[in-house]
Parts: C-alpha cells; sequence; structure tokens
C-alpha cells in the first residue's frame, strides 16, 4: 500500500512540475530582464581573436578551483581567445588577478538563468559574433581535467564535415550535443537558427526546463536550421566498445570463487550489464557518466564532477576512477583529489 502511496506522489509531483511549478516559472523568466551583468572588466572595448571560448563558471564564494586554470591556460595557449563568465555574483581579489592575467575578459553577473543564461549574456555584451571571428567554444567548468592535451583535440574541429562539435552526444530526452563544450563554426555562427536561438533565451529558475529547452533544444534547432551537428566521442562509436571492452576478463573471473565474489569484480560486472542491457534494450545513457571509463580509455580528457561528487545514476564502477587516471592512463589525480576533499560529504573517492 505504501509503494501505491508513493508511486502515485511521484507521479503527482512530476504532473505538478510539468503544468504548474515550470509554466509559472516561465512567465517568471519572461518577466525577468535577460541581461544580468554586474561587471565586465576591461572597462573599455574587449579586443578579441577569431578564436574565442565563453568559460561559465559557477562558485557560491568567488573562488576559481586551481585546475580551472590550467584548462583555461591549455585552451589560450591552442590560440584561443579566453572571456570567463561567473554566475558567481563576485569573485574573490586573487582570483580575479589570475584571471586578468589570462583572459581577454571577465563578466561577473547575477546567479540567474545557469549556464545559457551566461552564455547569451556574453554573446550580447561583446557583440558576437564580430566579422572576423571564425569560432565560439562554450564551456564550462562542470568537469575535472583536463588530463591531456588539447591540442590534439581542438585541431579535430573540422568545420568542413561538421558545423557544430560536441565533445559527446547524448540520446537521452532527445538526440543533442553535451553542453559542457560545444564548439560552433562560420557557418553556425552566421546562421538565422544560431541568432533566433540566443534571441530566445530566458532566464527561467528552473533548471530541468533548462536542460530540456536549451541544452537539448540548441542542438534541435540548429538541425532544423540546415547545420550540421556532430561530437568527437560519438555515442554509436562508444557503445559499440564498451559493450564488448572487458568481457574476456570478467569472464575470466567469473570462473573463479573469489572472482565470482569480489566485490569489485561484481560492481564492474553490473556495469558491463547495464550497458549491455541499454544496448539491447535501446535505453539511452549518459555517456559522460555510464561510458566514462571507455571515454578516458579513449583519449576523453575530462571525467565529469557530477559523476565523482554524487554519482546520481549509481554508475556501479566508478571507484576505479583513480586507478584508471593513475596506473592505466598514467595521468596524476591528484588535482581532483584535491577538489573532492572539499566537495565530498559522507563519502570516499
Amino acid at each position: 500500500m505504501r509503494h501505491v502511496i508513493r508511486e502515485q506522489f511521484r507521479r503527482f509531483m512530476f504532473w505538478a512540475k510539468w503544468h504548474l511549478w515550470i509554466p509559472l516559472a516561465r512567465v517568471v523568466g519572461q518577466m525577468r530582464s535577460a541581461r544580468q551583468v554586474l561587471s565586465v572588466w576591461p572597462d573599455q572595448p574587449v579586443e578579441l581573436g577569431p578564436k574565442i571560448v565563453l568559460f561559465m563558471h559557477f562558485d557560491g564564494q568567488g573562488s576559481v578551483r586551481a585546475q580551472l586554470y590550467d584548462y583555461i591556460h591549455n585552451l589560450k595557449e591552442n590560440g584561443r581567445t579566453i572571456v570567463f563568465v561567473t554566475n558567481s555574483g563576485r569573485l574573490e581579489a586573487s582570483a580575479m588577478a589570475k584571471l586578468q592575467a589570462i583572459c581577454a575578459a571577465v563578466i561577473i553577473r547575477r546567479n540567474i538563468g545557469y549556464d545559457f543564461g551566461a552564455w547569451r549574456d556574453a554573446l550580447d555584451v561583446l557583440s558576437l559574433p564580430r566579422p572576423q571571428t571564425e569560432e565560439v567554444i562554450f564551456a564550462n567548468d562542470s568537469v575535472f581535467g583536463p588530463l591531456a592535451p588539447l591540442g590534439d583535440i581542438l585541431a579535430r574541429l573540422d568545420y568542413g564535415k561538421a558545423d557544430i562539435w560536441g565533445l559527446t552526444d547524448s540520446w537521452q530526452v532527445r538526440y543533442h550535443l553535451q553542453s559542457f563544450f560545444m564548439a560552433f563554426g562560420p557557418v553556425a555562427l552566421r546562421a538565422e537558427a544560431f541568432k533566433k536561438f540566443w534571441k530566445s533565451v530566458r532566464p527561467v529558475p528552473v533548471k530541468s526546463f533548462v536542460v530540456r529547452t536549451y541544452e537539448v533544444g540548441i542542438t534541435q534547432a540548429m538541425m532544423k536550421g540546415g547545420l550540421r551537428c556532430a561530437a568527437l566521442w560519438s555515442y554509436e562509436k562508444l557503445m559499440h566498445t564498451a559493450s564488448s571492452d572487458g568481457l574476456e576478463q570478467l569472464i575470466a573471473n567469473e570462473e573463479s570463487a573469489f572472482g565470482r565474489n569480489d566485490p569489485l569484480h561484481i560492481t564492474r560486472k553490473l556495469h558491463t550489464l547495464r550497458i549491455r542491457d541499454g544496448m539491447a534494450r535501446r535505453v539511452a545513457l549518459n555517456p559522460t557518466a555510464d561510458l566514462w571509463r571507455h571515454l578516458l580509455h579513449s583519449g576523453f580528457p575530462f571525467i565529469k564532477r557530477e559523476l565523482l561528487r554524487d554519482n546520481p545514476t549509481r554508475v556501479e564502477d566508478v571507484g576505479d576512477w583513480v586507478g584508471v587516471v593513475r596506473d592505466e592512463l598514467g595521468a596524476d589525480p591528484e588535482p581532483i583529489l584535491h577538489d573532492l576533499r572539499s566537495m565530498l560529504k559522507g563519502g570516499a573517492p
């Protein structure tokens, strides 16, 4: 009986969210100003190169993680002009000084509108795209890394093959490029679909609405506008690799009593079965969560912060991440462990 009541309550809350709360939130978003900028540095016209990164950030204390400086340094070293956009409402003086040494501009705004509100403000404030603009990369701080230099990855952004590139794509909700890194080339930047989409972005105060309407919606809107979208690590290729990866070792471990009862082996087995079940039933998985190991093995330079901090979808084998980074990739997990020490509550890395 309790199970039935809980299920009915869950359904009611889902209905209320999409039929009551989100329509109200959309009204709030329409009433709010789309511009939520508090300050812009420098206070003079900002000079930008032809390839620009709009890097979105949030921290409740106005601080910037040490690893983010490495990330944006890496982008700058590969010919990108960095614009740092924070939703924190303020930045610590030390963080501001470090950013000014790397970035062409720093935009501080209110924590309203999530990533897409921040990116819209940056486009508006800087009058992007400009006549000389060849590329705009939309990136955010939702990842740990990079665990490897970005030069080879950025060199793979071929705008002759696609107008818009993501690092990964997803079929959850609807097909879309995952928004932690999206690169728009010259054709996309001057397309009517690009202008129309960003004009439609409003500061709606519901994350699920932003995800469905803007994160998923931007790819759908660009494709409807005739633009070609692609991912450097495509879902289809990842699933093909992941479905067979490590099966021989798993089968070998199953042949011993220790292997069958070893908790680490069991978690790896369960996760392999999750992937194969998704493939068999055509259930869309989240590549940056469910396929984290296979992404790293194939040269992907990031781990999602949400995966290590919260593991919201209960990925079974994520406890292996330190070993994969250190022993299999030869990278240093310490910068990630440093951040996790201040982030994790009631769990171990």
